[in-house]
């Protein structure tokens, strides 16, 4: 792992004017990452490039794949070879890694994926931003399984959140999703990179036993397993079937199958609490809240504070972590609250994850809007005087 001192003498001056896109690379290298492998895309490109530049000044590779398929194959690889690995996408690459994210999440591969939103479906408008990959996200890959993912609403948090990706990836031993979106990923907004004495890196759990007694895969109660490194002496059997706590498959016995697949969703669900990440702004009364993320919260609280200076009371929630989804704070913003409006980027995605959520307790309404261009303010503040759409 690279040392913060080298890191931050090749980043330079902590205090940059930068793109959201270059922003996740200097996330990226100061969580440690080590590995980088992506296709070009529009537009996620940018942070591919950016850690072409960057990478191998610190002695680590950065490989242009044949396809987003191979990417993120590459990625998992590296990441069984001990490395902190990441790759860059887009909407149409994303589509393609859903079976590498299963994959990855079968076989407790640490590994971070950002996820530049563009508007789709299919090519759609490549330079235009949007928020429609984000049940994509939670449900893409088949199968029961959990992930964890962040939403970035501004440049600083490109930084900071890709950093901790690698921290959460490592930790629980599962893919983890940066989603920001084409407008956070290319903007420009000053930012300050962590000094060398805030980093704290999180590493996956080493081995405790020898090669000859090492259960590469035992659920042992402390969350994700250890992990060994290939090359380090531990033979290690990895594969996306369901396999038992040596690794070896077990595809006809249901009980193992049940006991794999509840362990890998239970080793995120039962830290939910730890992995919630919310920003409130709570006004006391308000009979109306709103509840966004990434770039549309941005709007949201231009929203706010406009509904307030014309005497409405309004209250907000940011999910800055979308996933696994904080059901409990949800349903605590809604208490009292008659109304909650979820502008997204979309025509209704997380709007009817917060529906579920909250099970009739308010009437959850939607501002979207597609085609690539941002929610205005103004838009959400005429949904709390008149209604948004119902979900």
């Amino acid at each position: 792992m690279t040392s913060p001192e080298l890191m931050t003498r090749v980043l330079g001056s902590r205090r940059k004017f930068a793109q959201g896109d270059v922003a996740c690379a200097y996330g990226a290298i100061l969580g440690g990452c080590d590995f980088f492998a992506g296709y070009p895309i529009t537009p996620a490109t940018e942070v591919a490039e950016a850690m072409a530049a960057l990478m191998p000044r610190l002695g680590h590779p950065v490989l242009q794949m044949e396809d987003e398929i191979a990417s993120l194959s590459a990625v998992i690889g590296a990441s069984w070879a001990g490395s902190r690995a990441m790759t860059a996408t887009s909407g149409p690459g994303f589509s393609l890694m859903q079976e590498g994210i299963g994959y990855a999440c079968m076989t407790e591969a640490p590994c971070v994926i950002v996820n530049v939103q563009r508007s789709g479906p299919s090519t759609g408008q490549p330079t235009e931003p949007a928020q429609g990959d984000m049940l994509q996200a939670r449900w893409g890959t088949h199968g029961d399984h959990e992930i964890i993912a962040l939403s970035p609403a501004s440049v600083q948090e490109c930084v900071d959140l890709t950093l901790l990706a690698f921290n959460l990836a490592e930790e629980y031993r599962n893919p983890v999703l940066v989603m920001t979106d084409g407008e956070v990923g290319h903007m420009r907004e000053p930012i300050l990179l962590p000094a060398e004495d805030e980093i704290e890196l999180v590493s996956r759990r080493p081995p405790t036993t020898a090669p000859d007694g090492h259960v590469p895969f035992a659920g042992d109660g402390k969350g994700a397993p250890e992990m060994a490194a290939f090359g380090t002496g531990y033979h290690t059997y990895v594969t996306g079937l369901t396999h038992d706590e040596r690794g070896l498959p077990t595809t006809d016995d249901a009980a193992a199958h049940t006991a794999l697949v509840e362990r890998l969703v239970s080793k995120i669900l039962d830290h939910t609490d730890r992995l919630t990440r919310v920003e409130e702004d709570i006004d006391d009364g308000a009979s109306v809240g709103v509840i966004s993320y990434g770039i549309s919260a941005r709007s949201a609280a231009g929203a706010v504070r406009i509904a307030r200076s014309q005497g409405l009371k309004v209250s907000l929630l940011r999910l800055i972590g979308v996933f696994p989804f904080p059901e409990k704070v949800v349903q605590g913003f809604v208490e009292g609250v008659d109304r909650v409006i979820v502008p997204e980027m979309n025509l209704g995605q997380i709007c009817h994850v917060v529906r579920e959520a909250v099970e009739g307790a308010a009437v959850v309404e939607r501002v979207g809007r597609i085609g690539g261009e941002i929610i205005r303010p103004e838009e959400i503040v005429k949904a709390v005087v008149d209604g948004g759409e119902p979900v």
